[in-house]
């Protein structure tokens, strides 16, 4: 018998709440009744809380002691599909179905009635009387690219009273506007700026917009060389999934690539469409939330959180730059977005287009063996070709102590700057040093929150821990031994490279390109705008330059150390050095000149640099494949880690042990175990971190096995267990 689709006033129903509870809770409809899905919001104790709507309540104690909902909210109810989407990833997951409810809930105000409210935006002209406090408004409305913030959010973010703003918007420099709360985003116009194709990307286009066509769930992996017009490729599905009707979603992995990627659709469709990531005002994410789930946003490009989205009729999902580690998330819930993805769309008969130069290892099988349609671009759009790539073999190269730039590279720069060129010099490490040493006692400068040294930024004049964020001033003397002048920096990061080649080349134009040097995207997207343009001789950066963007000027990457991923037990390094190589190479040469990527290394015999200079990319990832397949780990076997942590790192031990003691559910399945062994930073923000290891067959039902076996035991204290489902870091 199937269950009702409407629940009359006073009716029982179950209402999964986002509190920690471990049921749903009984309530009566309200007033009017609501339908299956609805967001109410409901009393709970003295607090009123949000929840939604999950079935008929069980009625298995005193009804007449059950309370009743407050009232239906003015949002539309969750789809079936959104529904069954939480329970499937948290069943994956091994996550609490309230946890996964919260990431779908995750917008302000929800409960809050429509009503107009004043906002502000950046209004014209300057004002009469330039103050430091004025400037912080101007530019908060600035950095935001036009949006609109409501008083109190635009106070906080500028740091300033309100009467400030008021003072501008009396002399129409910010403009205050009433506004419905939430409106329908400007319609996206699938004719309006479609470009003409190459016949390599026009076949692959056509392939995308007949499984779009079709209405059923299929994935497909576009693999195009760097440089070939993914993107266009892609967009010309979401074009198609505008025609039919159908929402569209396109993830991006870093909230830099956001702005000029949001300047793309707007050509290609005629407006913007909804964003949805941490650079994003309360206001405009409500707006999103709520347009998402009535049909008034036909296109959502976003962070792997807009997977939680309430989409009215999904049909279309893009994950760009599918490898990148980015889309796993680390903290609360523990989910890969890659995969979230995949299901999110086999559950409304959605396309997924997972994109890539470089695709991670499990797609790359996953199509090889048919489960995933593949298409590839192998050219370069227009007169482009890929770069040339050669290793300088840092052995036989005569570099002085503290030097990190070989003579190789700097005459290869040299050349690129008399030509009026760009040369990119990479290293995937942010700051100025990893290591702050005293060189009188020996002892490194460390987090005192956690098991991780301190890394020197010189820019900010500051030790940043890379771990929690901790920061506090360069300190004069050893915190050790109190000797002042002897601390010394040790290794180079982004800062260090920039002093160096500041030194070879003082003439030359530098741009520094770090997450942690901006303070908004709006002044990033800035910095990358002025490099496209010429701005700069030389770019100094991380792993920020290695995703799509284009300098066309841009004919040299030299990176500072290749081997640098290469270090560790952990089982993706290889694959890992070998995308991030091949995508910061990629930077170079993507316009008429050609392209030269030079790799400095300690080890030119290595297989995987061997494998990047020969852009050998199938034999990689063959060789690579065989190499997981016989130590039978994923993509061909199945893995989950174990984190505890607690206070008291003796107790922390003391359930890691009893956990491998007591393995029964899992050796049912076969599955080993390994640990439990302190993390490799053992302790992170003051808590200590133990690990243990699971390994099963690819085909074991791992999750149920986990569930019977962590369910043994009960966490008492501040103790805390995560189950990481495929595990991407081992940190």
């Amino acid at each position: 018998m199937s269950e009702p689709e409407f629940y009359p006033e006073g009716q029982l129903i179950a209402v999964l709440t986002t509190q920690p509870l471990d049921r749903m809770l009984d309530y009566k409809a309200p007033e009017g009744g609501v339908f299956l899905g609805a967001f109410v919001e409901v009393p709970l104790g003295p607090r009123k809380v949000v929840g939604v709507v999950w079935g008929p309540g069980k009625g298995d104690y005193d009804i007449s002691k059950t309370r009743a909902a407050n009232r239906a909210l003015d949002v539309a109810p969750m789809g079936a599909d959104m529904r069954v989407f939480l329970q499937r990833a948290a069943d994956y997951t091994l996550t609490p179905l309230h946890a996964m409810l919260r990431l779908a809930t995750r917008a302000p105000g929800l409960s809050d009635p429509p009503s107009m409210r004043k906002i502000y935006r950046l209004g014209e002209g300057q004002p009469d009387r330039k103050t430091d406090a004025r400037q912080r408004v101007l530019e908060a409305l600035q950095d935001y690219g036009g949006l609109a913030f409501t008083m109190g959010e635009l106070a906080e973010m500028a740091g300033v009273t309100n009467s400030v703003i008021k003072g501008l918007v009396k002399q129409g420099v910010v403009r205050e506007e009433a506004a419905p709360r939430d409106t329908a985003f400007a319609r996206l116009d699938p004719e309006y700026g479609g470009k003409t194709l190459t016949a390599d990307q026009e076949a692959g286009a056509a392939v995308l917009r007949a499984g779009v066509q079709s209405g059923r769930y299929g994935t497909t992996l576009l693999r195009g060389v760097t440089g070939s017009g993914k993107t266009e490729v892609y967009l010309e599905a979401v074009a198609e999934c505008l025609r039919k009707g159908r929402q569209a979603l396109v993830l991006l992995p870093e909230i830099a690539l956001t702005a000029e990627f949001l300047t793309r659709v707007e050509a290609r469709f005629g407006a913007k469409p909804a964003e949805w990531h941490s650079g994003v005002t309360m206001t405009e994410r409500r707006r999103t939330w709520k347009m998402v789930g009535q049909g008034g946003a036909q296109l959502v490009v976003g962070a792997r959180s807009a997977l939680f989205l309430p989409y009215q009729d999904l049909g279309l999902v893009i994950v760009d730059e599918e490898h990148d580690t980015s889309y796993k998330q680390e903290d609360g819930v523990l989910y890969n977005a890659r995969d979230m993805a995949v299901l999110r769309a086999a559950l409304c008969e959605a396309q997924v287009v997972l994109a890539s130069a470089t695709p991670s290892l499990e797609s790359w099988t996953n199509a090889e063996q048919g489960k995933y349609q593949k298409l590839e671009l192998t050219s370069r759009f227009g007169a482009a070709v890929l770069p040339e790539m050669r290793a300088i073999d840092m052995r036989v190269e005569d570099l002085p102590g503290s030097h990190w730039i070989s003579p190789t590279l700097k005459r290869a720069v040299d050349a690129r700057i008399a030509k009026g060129e760009q040369a990119l010099l990479f290293i995937n490490r942010r700051g100025y040093a990893p290591v702050t040493i005293c060189r009188a006692c020996g002892h490194q400068v460390g987090c005192d929150h956690c098991d991780a040294r301190m890394v020197e930024h010189r820019f900010l004049k500051r030790l940043v821990c890379h771990q929690c964020g901790e920061t506090k001033p360069m300190p004069e003397e050893c915190p050790s031994c109190g000797v002042e002048g002897k601390l010394a920096p040790v290794g180079p990061g982004v800062e260090r490279l920039a002093e160096e080649a500041q030194t070879l080349w003082p003439d030359a134009r530098q741009a520094v390109l770090s997450s942690d040097l901006f303070g908004s995207a709006r002044a990033l997207k800035e910095t990358i705008e002025a490099i496209a343009n010429g701005g700069a001789d030389i770019i100094i950066g991380t792993q920020l330059v290695a995703k799509g963007h284009n300098f066309p000027l841009l004919t040299l990457v030299g990176v500072i150390d290749a081997d640098l991923g290469l270090q560790g037990s952990d089982l993706r390094a290889a694959e890992r050095t070998f995308q991030l190589m091949r995508q910061v190479a990629g930077r170079a040469g993507r316009s008429e000149r050609a392209g030269l990527a030079l790799l400095q290394t300690f080890q030119p015999e290595h297989p995987v640099i061997r494998s990047i200079l020969a852009g050998d990319e199938t034999g990689f990832w063959r060789a690579q494949a065989d190499e997981r397949r016989q130590a039978m780990v994923p993509p061909f076997g199945r893995m989950a880690g174990i984190i505890l942590s607690g206070g008291d790192v003796s107790q922390v031990f003391d359930l890691g042990n009893a956990l491998a003691r007591n393995t029964q559910p899992l050796l049912a399945i076969g599955a080993e175990v390994y640990g439990p062994a302190p993390a490799p930073i053992a302790r992170v923000r003051g808590r200590h971190r133990v690990r243990l290891l699971v390994k099963a067959d690819k085909s074991a039902p791992l999750q149920a096995a986990l569930a019977q076996w962590v369910g043994q035991f009960r966490l008492k204290g501040d103790l805390r267990l995560a189950v990481d489902i495929d595990p991407q870091s081992f940190y």
